[in-house]
């Protein structure tokens, strides 16, 4: 699939930088001076060692941002680490009832040394960040040294501003809270805003952008670009979001409705958050079901959730709607489960609702017959897999009682998309407004 170029018409670059970071020397200085000319020493000399990146999360973590974070550098080929600031817990209960693991505990990464320290955002969970020691003084020792540092949403307020780390940068953060930034720092209200080694950025709409500007800041606009094609962003940043609608029906399902997100070893975490985050920030009752033999799944790029319920107790009632995030692993997971399928098969016949996006509408519905005499689209890459390639070029397709959607840059048009039939076009505005997506 072609590489989209990248277009953040509304990102400030204050002053425009050198390179923050050099390549490490050392490895390549010491080859140089070996005698052995092999090819796997020379290939070692002329491979950069990975970046390593730390990304805190607490209880109250926004974890639309923080899963987006370490998706998008994982992309990149950076060496992520996902700590918890809880004491001697890694297990953190983030907001809207995700529950994330972390890899390790943050106290044990205390003295580890990083390229880049990434905090999301979130509440409480900014005000848990500025409250724990260990992570201040570990971000202040990292910006001494002159590393890049950056924050989302709250973050940048609550707490790189309590810890005096914007004085005098231009930075930016939530809507809310920019009546919380130091005064000693120019507040700019930017989508993301870049000043020196800092950089700041507004809320889960504006994540992926900013993720990639770390990725770009870290490994170069040709990485950046790298990976910001296959995950089939939006080509302008800010826009209102909108669906392909055909055969329209009433999605009117009242005010609670219950719906199903299966997940399993593989998923896409970008995509199953910012489902189940955005439906139930618009009130949805969103049952989260575990295909694995344990409540805990190993996302696609390592992210680490935690389920409500394993899939077979998830089945004991009915949904509303039933959506299935992508990920080529979880896609075939889903593909493979007969209890699933056969449950929606059973919802597709009752002419109830239901969706899927990224690879999941190639790969676990088409071959089950779930797309039969339906519009729909997928992972640009699978496309060659629908049987009806009709509308697959829209980002967000609606055919009466199916939704399909591409990948990770559209979750949150379709996750708005599917706000917009259930509570309608003004509750999924108030949603894209408050995430600052549009």
């Amino acid at each position: 699939m072609a590489t989209r170029p990248l277009s953040f018409s509304t990102l400030i670059r204050t002053p425009s930088p050198p390179p923050l970071l050099r390549r490490p020397q050392t490895l390549t200085r010491a080859l140089a001076s070996s005698s052995s000319s092999s090819p796997l020493a020379q290939a070692m000399a002329s491979s950069p060692a990975p970046k390593k990146v730390l990304v805190p999360i607490a209880n109250g973590t926004e974890p639309m941002e923080a899963a987006i974070i370490v998706d998008v550098l994982r992309r990149a080929g950076a060496q992520v680490s996902v700590a918890s600031v809880e004491p001697a817990a890694a297990q953190v209960a983030a907001a809207w009832g995700v529950r994330l693991v972390a890899d390790a505990l943050l106290d044990d990464l205390a003295q580890a040394d990083f390229d880049l320290i990434s905090l999301p955002g979130g509440m409480p969970g900014a005000s848990n960040f500025r409250d724990s020691k260990v992570l201040e003084n570990m971000v202040k020792k990292h910006v001494e040294k002159g590393k890049l540092y950056a924050a989302v949403c709250a973050a940048p307020a609550v707490a790189l501003g309590a810890w005096g780390l914007l004085n005098g940068l231009k930075a930016t953060c939530h809507p809310s809270f920019m009546d919380k930034l130091p005064s000693e720092a120019k507040a700019v209200e930017s989508r993301v805003q870049i000043d020196g080694k800092c950089v700041t950025s507004r809320g889960p709409g504006t994540t992926m952008e900013y993720s990639v500007v770390l990725v770009e800041q870290l490994c170069g606009k040709e990485k950046a670009d790298e990976v910001a094609g296959p995950m089939v962003m939006r080509p302008q940043h800010g826009a209102e979001f909108s669906m392909k609608e055909l055969n329209s029906t009433s999605w009117n399902v009242g005010e609670n409705p219950q719906i199903l997100v299966p997940i399993a070893n593989g998923t896409e975490e970008m995509e199953a958050i910012m489902i189940i985050d955005i439906l139930r920030r618009a009130k949805a009752n969103v049952v989260v079901a575990s295909l694995e033999g344990t409540l805990e799944i190993v996302a696609s790029r390592n992210v680490k959730m935690v389920a409500d319920v394993l899939l077979g107790d998830a089945l004991k009632q009915q949904y509303d709607l039933i959506l299935l995030p992508g990920g080529l692993g979880g896609a075939q997971a889903y593909a493979k489960s007969d209890e699933l399928i056969g449950f929606i098969k059973k919802q597709a016949e009752a002419n109830k609702l239901y969706g899927a996006i990224c690879a999941s509408p190639a790969i676990a519905l088409e071959p089950h017959g779930l797309l039969k005499g339906k519009k729909a689209t997928s992972y640009p890459a699978m496309w060659n897999k629908l049987a009806d390639q009709s509308e697959c070029k829209n980002r967000v397709v609606v055919d009466g009682n199916l939704i399909t959607s591409q990948g990770p840059g559209t979750s949150m048009e379709f996750s708005l998309a599917v706000v917009e039939k259930l509570f309608g076009r003004e509750r999924a505005l108030e949603l894209a407004k408050t995430m600052v997506f549009v």
